[in-house]
């Protein structure tokens, strides 16, 4: 095993001078122009009066808005440092990226094709009127298109937001008419489960009467029929007959890369701006980091290429470090449930990062062995979304891992750009089921609604102390919002004049390692006790006949709240095929699981067999949605979630009563 890329002295170094560190992980990129002030920092601070009371939101003007700078008066081009500079270095011959099609089709892309193909599209971009600073919509499946596109927005400075090509015609036009988008760019339809379904009529839907999306830029991916306007324009027509040299110009380090949005399952989704110095130096020093990336790899990043996921991890951080990436199209069960194996051993992945969702879906399809393929090419593995319990992180070391291989569990968000909480490979000592401890140059802390530090086993608000280079810098067009949905709270206090509030809760165990108990919101309170939903789900899918489960708090008339917990069965068992005997023994084992695991107050008092769980498009189990059916409350649109047919299949268990045991009450 080679020397890994960092060592434990960085940890030592980082905290001794945190800004130092960073101008030195932005020194690994090409800069046109170097900076020369590497951090400014303007903490949320009272306009004439005391900050109020933590939680209190008080006067909308009592506080001036954050505003963090990273390398000021530098300039840099972003995709040149993720392409040209690869290619300049005599890297052009390399794979940049193996795209495979859900259909089987299969494509490799090097590093001068990509070149090319960017210039190409830069162009395009500039013929239809887009320039610096202007918006771009990118709503499109895995595709190498999705890539070049968003590259060609960073190489002519405009800003791009990529949405999932699932996503709904309202959830897109409210991202169109958010950003200004003067452009957007779609596809006639795309592939999924083997179907080719529509798109453009969605798109158009979307844009219809947003005067200021200016073209509609549409790539044929099925070749089916559809509906024209002026405003169209076909890729193949624009983009590949445009010039394949292009001069790229130097941004300002503060120039908008990207803007992302939040999910927006409740409330109006945030859109999180995110800059180009800042952010691709974390990104790009995070991917070399915690997945220590060797020049040799082939990485492949499961997640969809609209999440923040794929922009830190399957666009800008392995393409800034010149590696050859996987990006796949399609789903992991089709054609078959071995398509991510048979993936693994074509293309020889070396490091495999996924979501804990799929690999305790893995666990319900394959048991404790995998079918016969070889996965011998993985040298490490990964894992980002929600956290991971540990009988899920024990199952994927033992299998994909072979039982040796380092499983890089990693905590960040939308917001943070790239990962906060994450051990170092053959540094950092492993925990399963927790991401261990901040990374160099990070410092986050667990503290109580006053701001005070807790200490090990001690549940409270996971926090970040300190301005990092990654971090969003404002909410598009509502720098208010920004400032009072993560920086408000804990105004005034730590070393930096306020910590950021990441709304997940955690507990530190004895050495220092991080473990996180859900969102704030995903707790149920029992008679008072407030439980974490995450804490109990890890203890259901420790049983080993449980292989996933989602846990929510209903309504109870002598607790306040009761938990209810979802579960979905291990290997072939479904919901509905267990007698009521058989149903009620499983209800009292799994009940008393949880009281051995955590203790009684935690016991279920309802236990629902189900076949899946809903989720959101990056594998979120929405424990909201399981809360409001069994209320039987309405659930408004649920198209955006990754599989809607659960919701269906949920309501009517409990309409029919399958899942409510009386046994245990």
């Amino acid at each position: 095993m080679t020397a890994p890329n960092v060592t434990a002295e960085a940890y030592e170094r980082a905290a001794a001078d945190p800004v130092a560190f960073w101008a030195e992980a932005a020194r690994r990129l090409d800069w046109a122009t170097p900076w020369h002030t590497a951090h400014t920092w303007s903490p949320p601070e009272p306009r004439g009066g005391a900050v109020g009371d933590p939680g209190d939101p008080g006067d909308p003007d009592d506080l001036t808005v954050p505003e963090a700078a990273w390398f000021v008066g530098g300039r840099l081009n972003v995709a040149v440092n993720c392409v040209d500079r690869h290619v300049t270095a005599g890297l052009g011959a390399k794979p940049a990226l193996h795209w495979e099609g859900e259909n089987g089709e299969r494509t490799t892309v090097t590093y001068t094709g990509l070149q090319r193909r960017v210039a190409q599209a830069a162009h395009a971009l500039t013929a239809l009127g887009v320039g610096p600073g202007d918006r771009v919509v990118i709503y499109l499946p895995v595709l190498v298109e999705t890539v070049v596109v968003t590259l060609a927005c960073a190489r002519i400075g405009a800003v791009h937001s990529l949405v999932f090509g699932g996503f709904s015609a309202e959830a897109l036009r409210f991202r169109l008419a958010d950003t200004g988008a003067k452009l957007l760019v779609t596809t006639d339809g795309q592939y999924r489960r083997g179907v080719a379904t529509p798109v453009k009529a969605t798109a158009d839907q979307a844009v219809a009467g947003l005067d200021h999306v200016e073209h509609v830029l549409v790539i044929r991916r099925t070749g089916s029929d559809v509906a024209w306007t002026d405003r169209d324009v076909w890729w193949h027509d624009a983009v590949d007959t445009a010039p394949e040299v292009h001069d790229a110009q130097a941004f300002d380090a503060e120039h908008p890369l990207f803007i992302i949005y939040t999910s927006g399952t409740t409330g109006k989704p945030k859109g999180l701006v995110h800059t180009s110095g800042g952010y691709l130096t974390q990104a790009s020093w995070a991917h070399w980091a915690h997945f220590d990336a060797k020049p040799d790899d082939v990485h492949w990043c499961t997640a969809d290429l609209a999440w923040v996921t794929a922009h830190t991890y399957e666009i800008y951080g392995p393409l800034s470090n010149g590696l050859t990436q996987v990006i796949y199209e399609g789903t992991p069960d089709t054609p078959s449930r071995e398509r991510h194996l048979e993936i693994i051993e074509r293309y020889g992945v070396t490091v495999y990062y996924t979501a804990p969702t799929l690999i305790r879906t893995f666990m319900t399809w394959f048991g404790d062995t995998l079918p016969e393929h070889d996965l011998s090419s993985l040298r490490l593995l990964g894992t980002v979304g929600e956290a991971i319990n540990p009988a899920a992180w024990e199952w994927f070391r033992a299998t994909f891992g072979r039982g040796e291989l380092p499983v890089i569990d990693t905590w960040w968000q939308s917001e943070t750009g790239a990962a906060m909480v994450a051990p170092l490979p053959y540094v950092t000592p492993l925990v399963p089921g927790s991401a261990t401890r901040a990374l160099p140059g990070i410092e986050v802390a667990v503290v109580d609604d006053d701001g005070r530090r807790l200490g090990s086993g001690e549940p409270g608000i996971l926090v970040v102390t300190r301005p990092w280079p990654g971090m969003a810098r404002t909410v598009w067009r509502d720098p208010a919002r920004y400032r009072d949905a993560y920086w408000r709270r804990f105004a005034g206090q730590g070393p930096a004049g306020a910590y950021y509030v990441a709304g997940d809760g955690a507990q530190l165990d004895e050495q220092g390692n991080v473990h996180l108990l859900g969102r704030l919101d995903d707790v149920v309170n029992v008679s008072g006790h407030r439980l974490s939903t995450i804490e109990i789900e890890s203890a259901l899918v420790a049983h080993r006949g449980v292989g996933e489960a989602g846990v929510a708090g209903v309504p109870d008339p002598v607790t306040g709240q009761a938990v209810a917990a979802f579960v979905v069965p291990s290997g072939v068992g479904r919901a509905g095929t267990a007698s009521p005997q058989e149903a009620d023994a499983g209800a009292a084992a799994l009940r008393s699981q949880v009281a051995r695991e955590i203790g009684p107050v935690a016991k279920p008092r309802h236990v629902i067999v189900v076949p899946e769980l809903p989720k959101t498009r990056s594998g979120k189990i929405m424990r909201r949605l399981l809360a409001q059916l069994w209320q039987g409350e309405e659930l408004g649109d649920v198209t955006s979630l990754q599989n809607p047919w659960a919701v269906d299949d949920i309501r009517d268990l409990l309409a029919a009563g399958v899942a409510e045991r009386k046994a245990g009450r």
